[in-house]
């Protein structure tokens, strides 16, 4: 069990989301950045898909009320337990009533932090996953506040390695200000003027964004055409509304929608996008599927390497 001693503004628990229940108008949901998540579990030898704590957007701490092993991913942080400085990526140990603190997020947007076992909340729909809209699924539906008291699922394997590191150059380019793309649904209602302008910009992550989708603040991409009837929405379609300015969907992307999509974001560099914090530029570079599916392939292939190292440390 975790006890949350002091809740950051947003802590949710996520997994890789409902796979099953999108004909009936729920979106996956899951983990916003899907290699960190992935990362973090394969880390401490976890299923694939084990429930995580999901960290955003300040500082914050926990107390271990039972002996476990963790690890956090994703966004760069300050992180400490009992005042001793931890590092990213790594498996750690902990012991009843040791307390880990988040100091600060220094880079990036959200943090993953993996415990073996993984994070035990109630399954609805196939999945752990807090879809806060919805107010359903994680603990209660709702952020974890101060107070909360989170479950582990009981280990069913071997104790993951000690202090078994991932290499930082296994890890997204987070750093990275270019988010890879390819053609929509709609690409070609968008003229050549519309293109050049959406892929020669520099764009802002909006203040306005959240789960949901990235909204971007810079040159309108043309004369969007009118609204068309609703179809089949994804995380990664790039949407543009009737004031010409993208918005990327993200893990709670509704299922369907009616805007003309100009493209889709490459799911390797998901992350990427999502790790991007309101005010941070990115710009959008034009690739073709097959590319993409290449640079989802080493994604997956770099996750598979990492569980087969953690794995190989623990004999």
């Amino acid at each position: 069990m975790i006890t949350i001693t002091k809740a950051p503004p947003y802590l949710t628990v996520q997994d890789g989301g409902r796979r099953t229940s999108l004909s009936s108008g729920v979106p996956r949901g899951g983990a916003m950045d899907s290699f960190a998540f992935g990362a973090a579990n394969a880390i401490v030898d976890n299923d694939a898909d084990a429930a995580v704590l999901e960290w955003a957007l300040g500082g914050g701490a926990m107390r271990i009320e039972r002996d476990c092993a963790f690890c956090f991913t994703g966004a760069s942080a300050r992180v400490s337990m009992n005042a001793r400085v931890i590092a990213p990526c790594t498996t750690t140990f902990a012991g009843a009533g040791d307390e880990i603190v988040v100091e600060q997020i220094l880079a990036g947007r959200f943090m993953y932090f993996g415990f073996a076992g993984g994070v035990d909340v109630p399954v609805l729909l196939g999945s752990r996953s807090t879809y806060l809209p919805g107010k359903f699924g994680g603990l209660a539906g709702r952020t974890i506040k101060t107070g909360d008291t989170v479950d582990l699922v009981p280990m069913s394997r071997a104790e993951p390695a000690k202090e078994f590191h991932c290499a930082a150059d296994m890890m997204p380019r987070y750093d990275s200000g270019i988010v890879h793309i390819t053609a929509g649904p709609q690409a070609h209602l968008f003229d050549d003027d519309a293109w050049r302008t959406f892929t020669a910009s520099e764009y802002r992550i909006s203040s306005s964004s959240d789960r949901t989708g990235y909204r971007m603040e810079g040159p309108p991409v043309g004369s969007p055409p009118a609204l068309l009837p609703s179809e089949a929405g994804c995380p990664g379609a790039i949407q543009v509304p009737g004031d010409g300015l993208p918005i990327a969907l993200m893990a709670d992307a509704p299922t369907v929608g009616g805007y003309a999509k100009i493209a889709v974001v490459s799911a390797a560099d998901m992350p990427i996008l999502a790790q991007r914090r309101p005010g941070e530029s990115i710009r959008f570079e034009l690739i073709t599927p097959e590319q993409s599916h290449r640079a989802l392939k080493r994604r997956q292939s770099e996750l598979q390497t990492i569980r087969q190292l953690a794995q190989r440390s623990s004999r």
